[in-house]
């Protein structure tokens, strides 16, 4: 007979037991600072990222193998969540291969969320030197690291143009036109809002996106 017998089967507790075995797997996709304890939240998305790159049928897994997050956060964004999934510098490179696929499989995981990916960056300031550096970086200036940010949270969309507009009150407004040929692409023109909130909770700097006008 094909059916085994009850002596052969694993104890319920044995099959209990492979799930923490399936979350393990997935820590090893959070690196917090100092061994700190990851949140329930940066648990679900390395969980996702975990099982995105298992799945025989995902065609990222490969890249995905070296991608790990840092930390993640949900920010309310006009009647929706936006998680936005910190990454090291060091695996940016990879995470901007496949920036697109991989927010459209995790929106698929975390429906009704837009996913916005940013590397973490370190800006230097005018004390540097105390640091031991002889030159600061232009890339560590704090508007470098502005300006990269900006380019992380609409990637994989490319940034056409900016212009800053001042006030009558001397307040500075950037607009920021991105590049028309993604306009149909992803429901990209229902994360104009997104990238603005995201852009305001990282930088503190007000910051409206669009398309170019025809």
């Amino acid at each position: 007979s094909s059916l085994e017998p009850a002596s052969a089967r694993p104890p319920p507790s044995a099959l209990l037991g492979r799930r923490p075995g399936a979350m393990f797997n997935a820590r090893k996709k959070i690196l917090k600072d100092k061994g700190a304890a990851p949140t329930e939240l940066e648990e679900e998305v390395a969980k996702a990222l975990f099982d995105i790159e298992v799945s025989p049928s995902s065609d990222i897994k490969g890249d995905l193998r070296d991608i790990y997050i840092s930390s993640a956060q949900e920010l309310e964004v006009k009647n929706r969540l936006a998680l936005v999934v910190h990454v090291p510098f060091r695996v940016w490179k990879t995470v901007r291969k496949i920036q697109g696929r991989l927010i459209r499989e995790l929106e698929k995981k975390f429906s009704k969320k837009h996913v916005v990916f940013v590397a973490n960056r370190t800006i230097l300031d005018k004390n540097f030197r105390r640091k031991g550096l002889q030159v600061r970086p232009r890339s560590r200036t704090l508007t470098s690291v502005h300006e990269s940010i900006m380019e992380d949270v609409v990637g994989p969309t490319e940034i056409y143009g900016k212009r800053t507009r001042i006030s009558v009150d001397g307040t500075k407004l950037m607009k920021v036109i991105l590049d028309p040929k993604d306009k149909d692409k992803e429901n990209v023109e229902t994360k104009l809002a997104t990238y603005a909130a995201v852009y305001k909770k990282l930088t503190n700097k007000e910051a409206v996106f669009q398309f170019p006008e025809v």
